[in-house]
């Protein structure tokens, strides 16, 4: 199946909002609200003989009472719980990163929760209009009690209790930081393995020319691509298209999103179907998503490692960890980085051409700011030398040592200048990375905690 399709959006909407989820609770319980009841009239579950009847034994005046204290009770709690969830993640947000609030709305244990707690909620409230007291009963029909419907209600609310104790286990448990570090990495990971491999050589050299610019719609970021219908677009008009943003960029309303060429060269004139295919099959959004943007996830740890290194917080520890875990992704991203994807005809004809994140890219948004906010913090630069050593084992042989020895450079100056570690220790970094460069691993001594994010990440 397309990752592009209607069914494919459809899934990715409803795995990435808050909503879909509770929302389908609510209506399967609105329907099982109204079916059950009849099914219990049929069953005549209310009859003293039935063999049903032991599964709710009390009166009309039981069976209100029941239903109105499981809904009014859920709906109380639900208020109350994720009013002080909200609070919760607030907090977190502010000391760590405000884009983690996002996790929290695709977390599958807050939407089951949710769901779980509303569906109850509506399920009583609806089964509750279908008792009949003596005193209600209108022409002479008898008080009707659906007992069926009142025990699943209950079995329901036990649900609920469950899932409400699993969910404060959960929150607690997600609140720490290390918990948000690896949600995070697991997102880069799942960006990883859904990221489509067609396409992936070196680009052919376009067409001369400036091309012909197809200015975007509307602003917002990034988020998916549907490249089968822009290589379709492009094989009928004949032309080549080249997106000017990667995944994740910000496109402003007006400015160009992409150019066309003609296949003989020169710009692609004009042709509306080609237009018309871009502005549509480039996806934009309010927010960056992690769906396919791996350099996203990597955005959220540097964020939390840059607050853990600020003043007001000055929690090295958690840029230490965090580190870590930029150095695992650094290095699934980097290993046979290409500069743009590549996508072609059935006759092999170039059509599509889609930039990405460039090695060195990458590499400047995961350490630039951690270099600039470690200085007088021994423990964080001695962890940066530790990723980069991490990092040259990973890609050695892919053009990128003088990149590497650059930086371990500029991290062993910045640690001579601002703290106290000794001329040696740095001098051992700077050879750790050569080795490793040259395919010699040689663990130096102070090069930061050996942490299991990192050891996965070389295995």
């Amino acid at each position: 199946m397309s990752r592009t399709d209607p069914v494919s959006r459809v899934w990715r909407l409803a795995r990435g909002s808050l909503w879909p989820l509770p929302l389908l609770a609510v209506t399967a319980a609105v329907a099982l609200g109204l079916l059950l009841p009849l099914l219990d009239e049929r069953l005549g579950t209310a009859n003293e003989g039935s063999p049903l009847a032991f599964v709710f034994g009390g009166g009309p005046a039981a069976a209100r009472d029941l239903l109105a204290a499981i809904a009014g009770s859920l709906i109380s709690v639900t208020g109350v719980i994720f009013s002080l969830t909200v609070v919760a993640l607030q907090l977190g947000s502010s000391q760590y990163s405000p884009r983690l609030l996002q996790t929290f709305a695709t977390d599958p244990v807050v939407q089951a929760t949710l769901a779980q707690l509303t569906g109850t909620f509506v399920y009583a409230l609806t089964v509750l209009r279908t008792v009949r007291t003596p005193e209600s009963t209108v022409s002479g029909e008898p008080a009707f009690i659906p007992r069926l419907s009142i025990t699943l209600a209950y079995l329901f609310c036990l649900g609920s209790v469950a899932a409400l104790v699993v969910f404060l286990g959960h929150l607690a448990r997600s609140l720490r930081v290390e918990t948000m570090l690896r949600d995070v990495h697991d997102e880069a990971a799942q960006a990883l393995r859904d990221r489509r491999e067609e396409g992936t050589d070196v680009a052919d050299v376009l067409p001369d020319g400036p091309g012909t610019p197809i200015e975007a719609a509307r602003s917002g970021f990034v988020v998916d691509v549907d490249e089968e219908r822009l290589v379709s677009a492009a094989r009928d008009a004949d032309v080549v298209v080249a997106l000017s943003p990667r995944m994740g960029d910000s496109v402003v309303a007006g400015t160009p999103l992409a150019h066309a060429w003609a296949r003989g060269g020169g710009p692609a004139g004009e042709r509306d179907a080609v237009t018309e295919a871009v502005v549509g099959a480039v996806r934009l959004s309010a927010e960056r998503t992690p769906d396919r943007d791996a350099a996203y996830s990597l955005r959220k740890i540097v964020d939390i490692a840059g607050r853990a290194l600020s003043p007001g917080i000055n929690d090295p520890t958690t840029a230490v960890h965090a580190l870590s875990h930029v150095s695992a992704i650094l290095g699934d991203l980097l290993p046979r980085r290409t500069t743009v994807h590549t996508w072609r005809d059935d006759d092999g004809a170039l059509r599509l051409v889609l930039p990405r994140w460039t090695a060195e890219e990458l590499l400047r948004l995961g350490l630039e700011e951690p270099l600039e906010y470690a200085s007088g913090q021994p423990a964080v630069l001695r962890r940066i030398a530790g990723l980069l050593h991490e990092l040259a084992w990973r890609v050695r042989g892919q053009d990128m040592d003088e990149t590497l020895r650059a930086l371990v450079a500029r991290t062993a100056r910045q640690a001579l200048e601002s703290t106290a570690i000794e001329e040696r220790e740095t001098t051992a970094w700077r050879s750790a990375v050569d080795e490793a460069l040259a395919g010699r691993w040689s663990p130096a001594a102070g090069l930061g905690p050996r942490t299991p994010a990192a050891e996965a990440a070389q295995g």
